[in-house]
């Protein structure tokens, strides 16, 4: 009798396998350069200050994390600005010297990313983002500092993420800037509006593996970005990042169940633009407030994904949060 239920789940595990295998197999990456839709990034990188001075800090790996800091006014709040899919810390340039006018600032390019990637596209582990902002907060916070924690768009689910790990006590305040939640969040909208074109079977099969504690397949590729061509071939080209793999993918955003990361949130702020193409604008405050009451929000009128970034009525915004907590 044990031999033959011994049998039975050899088998029913051999079939899982064979069928995550097989849905893996059946899905590979594709060019994207024709593809409609998605970010105006050519805006954002024709729009770029003057770059910022890069520090190399190393994490407890060994990797040499590309950090961008100002040193802001004394006994200011330390802010970790988190960038969003496809690029890098140099996200925010134009608008850091302002923001450092009342905090001390930092913008790394996390692993993956930017000129110095490492793996581009790729991580060790999932949850490998969080045990890398740990280290940056440990190696630059004085004692007893503030710590405020911003990310837009994946960064912003990066930073839900953090809130609801093992972490989150290192953080006091976030904000989000038009974060991404989940796929089937309500906040957005189907392929976040072009952007982003997961490999979904290949998806479904890792997280089968996964499920069953395989993860010897976690490197592959699960979803890509239509960055515009323009950029790519571009004198900055070289920073993009076009696909991420199934363990960078799953660090850069909160888990599963992202309503528990969200009510793990501190205070906050919550800024979206109405015209934004990835997200639906009025879902937020009703999907976050669901979970939570710690947040405060503003929408502002016509802006789009990238642009509400560096928008006055953010950064002001974000300076109030900053200097009365």
């Amino acid at each position: 009798m044990i031999l033959k239920v011994i049998g039975i789940a050899v088998i029913s595990l051999a079939i899982t396998f064979g069928i995550a295998l097989g849905l893996i197999a059946s899905q590979r990456p594709t060019d994207l350069s024709d593809t409609e839709g998605g970010l105006d990034f050519t805006r954002l990188v024709a729009g770029t200050a003057d770059p910022l001075p890069l520090l190399s800090v190393p994490l407890r790996d060994g990797f040499a994390a590309q950090v961008r800091y100002l040193p802001g006014p004394e006994g200011a709040p330390l802010l970790v600005l988190v960038h969003g899919s496809g690029w890098d810390g140099g996200q925010f340039d134009a608008i850091t010297p302002e923001l450092a006018e009342v905090a001390e600032v930092i913008a790394p390019d996390l692993r993956g990313h930017g000129a110095r990637p490492g793996r581009r596209g790729d991580v060790d582990y999932i949850g490998q983002f969080e045990d890398d902002l740990a280290d940056l907060i440990a190696a630059f916070a004085k004692p007893d500092q503030r710590v405020v924690m911003a990310g837009h768009s994946s960064g912003g689910g990066l930073v839900i993420r953090f809130a609801g790990g093992n972490y989150g006590k290192m953080i006091d305040e976030a904000i989000l800037l038009a974060p991404f939640v989940q796929y089937d969040a309500p906040t957005t909208r189907p392929n976040s509006g072009g952007w982003a074109r997961p490999l979904t079977r290949r998806i479904i099969g890792l997280s089968m593996l996964n499920a069953a504690r395989i993860h010897a397949l976690d490197h592959l590729t699960a979803i890509q970005f239509a960055m515009p061509d323009e950029v790519l071939n571009g004198p900055e080209g070289h920073r993009a990042t076009t696909a991420y793999s199934w363990r960078l993918n799953q660090s850069f955003a909160p888990r599963r169940d992202w309503g528990s990361d969200i009510a793990a949130l501190p205070p906050f702020l919550l800024v979206v633009g109405t015209e934004d193409e990835a997200f639906v604008a009025d879902a937020f405050v009703p999907t976050f407030a669901e979970h939570t009451d710690r947040g405060k929000y503003l929408l502002v009128e016509g802006k789009s994904h990238l642009d509400v970034v560096s928008s006055p009525q953010a950064i002001n915004a974000i300076k109030a949060m900053l200097t009365d907590g």
